[in-house]
């Protein structure tokens, strides 16, 4: 994927994605059902679409199923553009309330608005080959001056609840920020740990296990002693 894709192309390509998939009988939405794992008190959710009744995920259907899971753990699976920003607004507010330990599990693109659902997570994974976008508000506005400059007002406030969010999450100044922002910036998982925006990288096919260095050297201490004996 080039860093260079706008959220304007993301968006536009789950839109023609989705009218193509109305068009032929087939759902909307495209994430797998939730799975529950009841013995270890478990749920897993997917989030694998647009945010937004017409990309997807209605936070209207997802909100109340997401509130009435109550396992110990939800882990939260994102690969998702981006969508709504208020539609993303509710859903990340319910994360956040949701008394469940929440895991998100960002496994390849978490763009735009799905920014917002990662970090609301009690603690936050990113696959090391996924990547993490940022961006101001913007919309589609037809009108009048005052109307136009009406909804450039409104961008501006949504950008700047953006912007605390963000500060919130990782520390940074607003002015930092603002300047990812204006950039449309795409982080790999390594520099979203840096900036503080995950908490950890995920590295398949590597091992992940803190304990196994401690557990192998423990290993090979005995094997010594045994080849004193």
């Amino acid at each position: 994927m080039s860093t260079h894709l706008s959220s304007r192309e993301l968006l536009a390509k789950a839109e023609r994605e989705a009218l193509a998939r109305q068009k032929s009988g087939q759902p909307v939405m495209l994430s797998p059902a939730p799975a529950i794992n009841a013995a270890k008190g478990e749920a897993t959710i997917y989030i694998f679409d647009a945010i937004g009744a017409w990309y997807g995920i209605a936070p209207r259907e997802w909100v109340p199923m997401f509130n009435g899971i109550k396992t110990k753990t939800i882990h939260l699976r994102i690969n998702s553009p981006g969508g709504a920003v208020l539609d993303a607004e509710t859903m990340r507010v319910a994360i956040a309330q949701h008394p469940s330990k929440v895991i998100a599990h960002i496994d390849g693109l978490c763009a735009s608005a799905a920014t917002g659902l990662a970090i609301a997570a009690n603690e936050t994974e990113m696959a090391s080959g996924a990547m993490f976008m940022i961006h101001n508000a913007w919309g589609c506005c037809a009108g009048g001056e005052l109307e136009m400059l009406d909804y450039a007002a409104l961008l501006r406030k949504c950008t700047s609840s953006i912007v605390d969010t963000y500060k919130r999450r990782t520390g940074k100044d607003e002015k930092q920020i603002r300047a990812w922002m204006d950039a449309e910036t795409w982080f790999t998982a390594s520099e979203a740990k840096a900036h503080g925006f995950v908490d950890r990288v995920f590295t398949p096919g590597a091992s992940n296990d803190p304990d196994r260095a401690r557990r192998e050297r423990a290993l090979a201490l005995a094997q010594i002693s045994l080849n004193r004996i």
